[in-house]
């Protein structure tokens, strides 16, 4: 029984990481972290591009927030 689990979260971890790869490759500035949380939501039906335009705006609203921090300082 043990093998079993062992083998599957070994599995796991090979497709997690061919994923970061695949992630890096595209320049998606996903971590390991949150490529994790993304996978998940979409194994919960989260629609793919609906999170992918979240993560935009967030990133969009993110930066406008460090510049206008940048202009008051």
């Amino acid at each position: 029984m043990a093998s079993a689990a062992n083998t599957n979260l070994n599995a796991v971890r090979e497709t997690m990481d061919v994923l970061l790869e695949i992630s890096r490759l595209l320049n998606t500035g996903l971590d390991m972290e949150s490529l994790s949380i993304c996978v998940r939501l979409c194994e919960q039906g989260i629609n793919p591009e609906a999170l992918s335009a979240v993560i935009k705006e967030l990133r969009k609203a993110s930066e406008s927030l460090k510049a206008s921090e940048n202009c008051t300082n």
